[in-house]
């Protein structure tokens, strides 16, 4: 391997709408903004509309021809009663069948009855429910949006559309993620048209509006449309999420991050970077989380600038992302993702700071996903070696300059640590050595002390023995009984002290 090394590069043109708007694109849209995705996928299903209107009318010309074929023949042949009754009710039946594939295909006109939607009022809802038994979270929303409506003129109005369409939402909860989102999105369009035409084109108001509208709503909606039971969010979680633990061993060389770890306020900004990306996923509404990300990015940029001395790049910026993605491992990263794309303000993802760095979260996970050999000047393999385990990165060589930036210092003191683990292992295998060999030398001196004893004791006289076990038995001669017998001044003695009783 040559030492020149490549590092990670990402044309800013790669980032904006492929249809050339100007706008950033997003992955989850096919590298389109969400303006054009929309007007692609308008245009996409009023095709698919128009050629299931072609279909129906095609099959229901086809079921006319042949009633007419079969009408002509019934009537040129003598009739029989009961197959004439059982030819009409056949008839009768592929006749529904037809007007019920046009009613399917056509657009109903039909309002309900007031007996209808009196019932519809009166029947419990499934919000409801939920409104009785709303988490904390979700009543803390609904105040702060009825406090910031109080001042409008039309608050009231507002509110009473965006609780609708919340109440609304809960009978679609079996709908496709997608229409689910394009049903936040035209209400998110419709209600910002209104609002341009009330407020005469003051975007900053109309922005802070629909930013309280959508707090409000998907705090609301969180539970519902957040990794929904019809996607495979989940499944792309835990795709992610493995793929990012399987690559544990990529060092800040290898993506040459510019980022020295060993300076104080640097590790500190790296820190505060992971903890904000992982935070995302307690956020409840798009803009929030957005907001974590776009915090994660500015202390990327901070630590970058500490380390060169001088402001960040876009090239700088993107493998820092990949190094702080990588580190973090952040829980439900493709649900996050998704989440946002699909129910956040479309203005805020298309351009701003928040649009930017959401982009290249998105482009950082995509890279992750395709990282291979070549991106991190690898063999391949060596890659697969350190993917299944079998070996780790070499300790890099401390002589010679890196074309990357600082790092190798923070990668050098990380094998320090490694090379002297090992001799500790060594060490600790050389002390317990010792403690087996004392061990069996204790072993050793036991049986060698109880082998002279023993010895000892069979050497002792029997004679000896045998008076011992006389003395223990309390068979001693008369004169021993007697302690005091030689005492010949006991005679000497004075008399024992008698008590005596005095009265009172």
């Amino acid at each position: 391997m040559t030492s020149q090394r490549r590092g990670i590069h990402l044309d800013q043109s790669e980032l904006l709408c492929k249809k050339g708007c100007g706008f950033y694109g997003n992955t989850g849209w096919q590298g389109l903004c969400s303006k054009c995705w929309r007007e692609e996928n308008q245009r996409d299903k009023q095709k698919q509309i128009q050629e299931d209107l072609a279909l129906a009318e095609r099959l229901q010309k086809e079921e006319e021809e042949a009633y007419a074929s079969r009408h002509q023949k019934a009537q040129s042949q003598p009739t029989i009663t009961p197959f004439s009754k059982f030819e009409e009710r056949k008839t009768k039946e592929k006749s529904s069948k037809v007007n019920t594939v046009t009613k399917f295909f056509t657009p109903s006109t039909k309002t309900p009855s007031k007996k209808d939607a009196f019932e519809a009022q009166s029947s419990p809802s499934p919000s409801s429910s939920t409104s009785r038994h709303s988490s904390v979270d979700s009543d803390h929303a609904t105040r702060e949006f009825i406090d910031f409506l109080k001042p409008l003129k039309s608050g009231r109005e507002i509110f009473k559309q965006c609780r609708a369409f919340t109440e609304s939402m809960v009978y679609k909860r079996d709908m496709a993620a997608d229409e689910l989102s394009e049903c936040v999105q035209d209400f998110y369009q419709n209600l910002s048209d209104r609002l341009h035409t009330q407020f005469k084109g003051s975007s900053e108001h109309v922005e802070s509006v629909m930013d309280e509208v959508e707090k409000y709503m998907m705090t609301r909606l969180y539970k519902e449309v957040f990794c929904p039971e019809t996607t495979d969010d989940e499944k792309k979680d835990l795709a992610i999420q493995k793929r990012i633990r399987a690559l544990h061993w990529v060092t800040i060389e290898m993506l040459c991050v510019p980022v020295d770890e060993e300076i104080a306020e640097v590790s500190d900004s790296v820190v505060k970077a992971i903890t904000d990306v992982i935070e995302m996923d307690s956020k409840c509404v798009p803009k929030e989380k957005l907001a974590c990300i776009t915090l994660c990015s500015k202390h990327i940029f901070n630590a970058i600038k500490i380390t060169k001395k001088e402001a960040a790049s876009a090239d700088d910026f993107l493998p820092t992302l990949i190094y702080i993605v990588l580190k973090a491992n952040p829980p439900r990263l493709q649900s996050n993702i998704q989440y946002i794309t699909r129910f956040s303000n479309p203005s805020r993802l298309m351009t701003g700071e928040d649009g930017y760095y959401f982009t290249n979260l998105c482009c950082a996970v995509a890279f992750i996903e395709k990282l291979d050999g070549q991106s991190l000047n690898l063999s391949a393999e060596e890659f697969e070696l350190y993917m299944s385990g079998q070996a780790s990165p070499q300790r890099p060589q401390s002589t010679g300059a890196s074309s990357c930036s600082p790092g190798s210092s923070a990668l050098g003191q990380v094998h320090e640590r490694l090379d002297l683990l090992a001799g500790l292992g060594e060490r600790q295998e050389q002390v317990m050595e010792k403690a087996r060999q004392l061990e069996s030398d204790l072993i050793d001196w036991s049986d060698d002390v109880e082998q002279k004893v023993q010895s000892v004791l069979e050497s002792f006289p029997p004679e000896t023995q045998n008076a011992t076990a006389t003395t223990a038995s309390g068979t001693t001669p008369a004169a021993s009984s007697a302690i005091d017998s030689d005492n010949v001044e006991n005679e000497h003695l004075p008399p024992p002290l008698q008590p005596q009783v005095f009265a009172g």
